[in-house]
């Protein structure tokens, strides 16, 4: 009981409501963790001191939000990136935020220690000084692999992520503005504060998962669950599909700027492969047929053999074979849809008639919140 009273006493400058919701938001992020990516729990660093906050303040000039500083206070992110390339390896997929790879475009969001803000803070406004002085912005999420960041505005508290024309300001917000609540209000909530409890609502419910990339776990935006990801099973075929937005890759296709989406299919035979009642122990993929709409008019019609360079033979009882790809999409809400082509048996042996396996419409659209 004392020491719990002395624990209270040290966050008496914080609202009670705002210290149990971020005490509960870190030990939820921390139990899974623990249960499903025990790499990435390790990387976990304790909580900062009050001294500490003021210190960074003092760098940085300016004030953090009350919500940000008591995220800190419990936790400090996540261990830093150093000089050292052979230890930044090590934990290079281990961000909690996570992120996608699709050919050379491997992303890995890390949620940033308060030495790292204030270090990577200050070089963004000697870099560029024109855009964010006097703006009270800070470096709060990146990547180690492609450069991908997340600034909180510590003014409004809203929260953006960088595109790729981030060197000239252009930012999105990953937020709905809508919910953000300035510090003097009774419950007062900043960007960064909804977007890990929106992060953990999606971990804990299963909307993204873990995967593995290459010999690492990490954690995959792709969607998992409907209705960002879609789901069809043909002739015992089953296809899954989700696409991600993908907002620092530097597309710039055509006079008109477009928008850049990343897309993972996953393909499996569950039981078996069934065709005119024929049971086949295996099918091969032959071909693909993607049609592609933005705001339901077709941009692209494509077809073509293999997907990324292969051929996957499914059959019963074996993992999912998973590619990722991307597309670019004007502005405004898209989809992709189409088949997969596969023979009973394999391509070198057909055992029957090609058959076509549906892939449902899935979509692709800015979200509302971006990771």
């Amino acid at each position: 009981m004392v020491a719990y009273k002395v624990w209270l006493e040290s966050f008496g400058m914080y609202p009670l409501s705002l210290v149990k919701r971020v005490r509960e938001l870190w030990g939820s992020m921390k139990r899974w963790l623990s249960e499903n990516f025990p790499e990435a729990a390790q990387t976990l660093c304790k909580g900062v001191s009050e001294a500490q906050l003021k210190s960074a303040e003092d760098d940085l000039g300016f004030k953090l939000p009350m919500p940000t500083k008591l995220l800190y206070r419990f936790c400090n992110a996540q261990l830093p990136f150093s000089d050292n390339d052979e230890a930044n390896v090590r934990i290079s997929t281990h961000g909690i935020i996570g992120g996608y790879a699709f050919y050379d475009h491997w992303v890995n969001v890390h949620l940033s220690p308060l030495e790292q803000i204030v270090e990577e803070t200050k070089q963004f406004y000697r870099e560029f000084p024109n855009v964010f002085n006097g703006h009270k912005l800070i470096l709060v999420a990146t990547s180690w692999f492609h450069p991908k960041t997340f600034i909180l505005n510590c003014s409004n508290g809203e929260l953006y992520v960088g595109t790729n024309n981030l060197p000239i300001g252009e930012m999105l917000p990953c937020v709905p503005k809508a919910l953000i609540k300035p510090t003097d209000s009774d419950v007062p909530q900043d960007g960064l504060l909804l977007w890990l409890e929106e992060h953990l609502r999606r971990l804990q419910n299963g909307i993204i998962k873990t995967r593995m990339l290459m010999q690492s776990r990490y954690i995959s935006l792709y969607p998992e669950a409907p209705p960002s990801c879609t789901s069809a099973v043909t002739n015992g075929v089953k296809v899954r599909a989700s696409g991600v937005f993908v907002p620092e890759h530097p597309q710039t296709r055509g006079p008109q700027r477009e928008y850049m989406y990343t897309y993972s299919i996953r393909m499996s035979v569950p039981e078996a492969c069934m065709l005119g009642g024929v049971y086949y122990s295996s099918c091969q993929l032959h071909s693909r047929h993607w049609i592609i709409r933005s705001r339901d008019r077709v941009v692209a019609d494509v077809a073509g053999e293999g997907v990324v360079g292969q051929y996957p033979v499914l059959s019963p009882g074996r993992d999912e074979f998973v590619y990722e790809s991307c597309t670019p999409l004007p502005k405004g809400p898209g989809s992709v849809e189409g088949s997969l082509s596969f023979v009973p048996g394999k391509l070198s042996r057909p055992e029957g008639k090609p058959f076509e396996v549906t892939v449902e419409p899935f979509p692709l659209e800015v979200p509302e919140y971006i990771f």
